[in-house]
């Protein structure tokens, strides 16, 4: 197959690139934090079996625990109520998982203001440069908020509540309903901006992207070694049957030629 072939000499060449765009998972990686009187996810933990030892002399593996959506992770329709009679993580078509992908960039924004929010407008003028968006494909939205690493600097909480960039509800809706894109993929901790729980509706990317049959991808990191077009990411979760989501392991290929 000379296609694949040619795939595969780019790759070995550095003609492509493969970036990765996942977090570590670790007990230190930011989870979401949700009000109290809500159900909580859980932090990753490694639990040993055995490492070379009377528990296992030739072998070292663990158990694990963590929630659905901890780390880089991917949101599935049937995460929000809007879309909760839609695919499961396991039921997404494997078409999805390798898609194109744009980078619309607004660290310069972000680093004016934490709250700063991505307005159809911002969009509508990327595409005026860039072209149009790609059908099937991500929008990939660099903020600059991956170098937080840590908890509290990834939630930025205050008095008045967690501050993080986001898309505006009325962006988060175009972008599910009036866009040829199957999903955004973002750096902070979830879709949503820090204040989308007050937004109208309340975290409106879960609910128009999710209810849309769209997707998520939360945590990335390395978008700044992306390009604005051209890209092609690979988002590949868990197959969890029934699950909401999964931890994923998201790379892009980028053409070096």
């Amino acid at each position: 197959m000379p296609v694949l072939s040619d795939l595969l000499a780019a790759l070995r060449s550095g003609a492509v690139e493969i970036v990765d765009l996942t977090a570590p998972l670790s007990a230190q990686t930011p989870i979401l934090e949700l009000p109290e009187q809500f159900g909580q996810t859980a932090r990753f933990e490694l639990e040993e079996i055995s490492r070379y030892d009377d528990r296992g002399p030739a072998w070292y593996w663990n158990n694990f625990r963590t929630g659905e959506h901890t780390g880089t992770h991917f949101d599935a329709p049937n995460h929000w109520v809007t879309g909760r009679e839609l695919a499961d993580i396991a039921s997404v078509p494997v078409g999805a998982l390798v898609a194109p992908a744009v980078v619309l960039d607004v660290v310069d924004q972000v680093a004016q203001n934490p709250d700063f929010l991505i307005e159809v407008e911002h969009i509508e003028a990327f595409v005026a440069e860039h072209g149009p968006l790609p059908d099937g494909g991500w929008l990939l939205c660099r903020t600059g908020w991956s170098a937080r690493t840590t908890q509290a600097e990834m939630i930025n909480r205050d008095d008045e509540g967690p501050h993080s960039p986001g898309l505006s509800a009325e962006a988060a809706r175009w972008v599910a309903e009036e866009s040829p894109l199957q999903g955004i993929g973002v750096e902070t901790v979830g879709t949503d901006a820090g204040a989308a729980g007050g937004f109208d509706p309340l975290f409106p990317c879960h609910h128009y992207l999710m209810g849309s049959g769209k997707y998520g991808l939360s945590q990335l990191r390395n978008l700044d070694r992306l390009p604005p077009t051209g890209a092609l990411v690979i988002a590949s979760p868990l197959k969890i049957e029934t699950g909401s989501g999964s931890p994923t392991r998201v790379l892009a290929l980028v053409d070096r030629s």
